[in-house]
C-alpha cells in the first residue's frame, strides 16, 4: 500500500472518510516533529498528516522542525508528500481563494537548517526541478475536480517571516516573475528531495500581499478568514488525490540521494550514518 504524507494545517486530517485514525509519536535525531503524526487510511491509501505549525499553531515559520517532520514521514514509509500552504498572490489574475500548483521555488530564508547532511557527512542532491511532476499532475486534476480555480505552474518565493513583506520586497519579487509568496515550503521541499520523497505544493492564495494598490496591507484577520474558507477545498483535494497517486515512486525523485554523498565512507562518523539511516542507509548497507 502506498503511503502519502500531508503537511499543512492542524485540522486537515479531520476528513469524514479517513479511517483507522491513530496518533504516532516519533522520536528523531533532529528533535521532535511539530506534533504527533496522525495516521489513517483514505480510499485505500495510508495517510500521514503532519500539522506543520503544531496543533494550536505554536511554531513560527522559522521554528518549524522541518528536518524532524520529513525524517518522521520517511521513517513511517512516506513515498509522497502533499504540501498544503497558505500564500500571498503576486499576480493580479490569482485572487484570494485560487489554487496554484507551483513548480519552482526561490529561497529567501536565512535562519533554517536546510539539509540532513553536514556534521561529518557531505552530500549534494539535484534540485533544478524541485517539484515531483507526477504528484503535481495528480494535484492539478484533483484541484480542478474539487471546483477550485486552478493555476498550473508558478514560482513560490519562500521568505523568512514571520512579518509580511515590505512593499519594496513585494514589488521586487514580482519583478523576478514570482507567482506567490509564503514562509514554509523551504527547506521542506529540499529535505523531501534528500529523503527521496516526491513533493508537490497546493498553494492556496489568501491575499494579494502588499503590492496591490486596490487592497489593504496584509492583515492576520484577512489571512485567517480566507484560510478557513480554503480548508474545505484542501480537504477535497486530499480526498481526490489520494487514490490517484500511483504506486510507483516518481522516477524524477527515486534515487535522488544515491550518488549524493561526497565524503569517503571510512570518514563518515558512525553516529551520523545511523541518524540518516532512513534517508540514505540503503546505499551504505553491505
Amino acid at each position: 500500500m502506498k503511503t502519502v504524507g500531508v503537511i499543512g494545517g492542524s485540522g486537515l486530517y479531520e476528513i469524514e472518510t479517513l479511517q483507522n485514525v491513530e496518533e504516532i509519536v516519533v522520536d528523531t535525531p533532529f528533535g521532535a516533529p511539530s506534533d504527533a503524526i496522525i495516521k489513517g487510511t483514505l480510499n485505500g491509501v495510508t495517510m500521514l498528516f503532519v500539522p506543520r505549525h503544531g496543533r494550536g499553531h505554536v511554531y513560527t515559520p522559522s521554528e518549524v522542525p522541518y528536518r524532524a517532520n520529513i525524517w518522521a514521514l520517511k521513517s513511517l514509509g512516506a513515498q509522497w508528500c502533499i504540501s498544503l500552504s497558505a500564500v500571498g498572490s503576486l499576480r493580479e489574475h490569482i485572487p484570494p481563494g485560487d489554487v496554484v500548483i507551483v513548480d519552482q521555488f526561490i529561497d529567501r530564508t536565512k535562519n533554517r537548517a536546510s539539509s540532513f547532511f553536514g556534521d561529518g557527512i557531505v552530500g549534494h542532491v539535484a534540485f533544478g526541478d524541485p517539484v515531483s511532476p507526477v504528484l503535481a499532475g495528480v494535484l492539478v486534476e484533483a484541484a480542478k475536480a474539487a471546483g477550485a480555480t486552478t493555476h498550473v505552474g508558478g514560482t513560490y518565493v519562500c521568505m523568512e517571516g514571520p512579518a509580511f513583506s515590505t512593499r519594496a520586497e513585494s514589488e521586487l519579487y514580482r519583478s523576478w516573475g514570482a507567482t506567490v509568496i509564503g514562509m514554509t515550503n523551504l527547506p521542506e521541499a529540499k529535505l523531501a528531495r534528500e529523503a527521496e520523497i516526491a513533493y508537490a505544493t497546493v498553494a492556496l492564495a489568501t491575499d494579494y500581499d502588499c503590492w496591490h494598490p486596490g487592497h489593504d496591507n496584509v492583515s492576520v484577520d484577512q489571512v485567517i478568514a480566507t484560510v478557513k474558507a480554503n480548508v474545505v477545498t484542501a480537504k477535497k483535494i486530499i480526498e481526490l488525490a489520494a487514490a490517484a497517486i500511483p504506486e510507483e515512486l516518481d522516477p524524477a525523485v527515486d534515487g535522488a540521494s544515491r550518488f549524493a554523498v561526497m565524503t569517503a565512507r571510512d570518514r563518515i562518523p558512525a553516529e551520523r550514518l545511523a541518524a540518516l539511516d532512513p534517508i540514505i542507509g540503503k546505499y551504505f548497507r553491505d
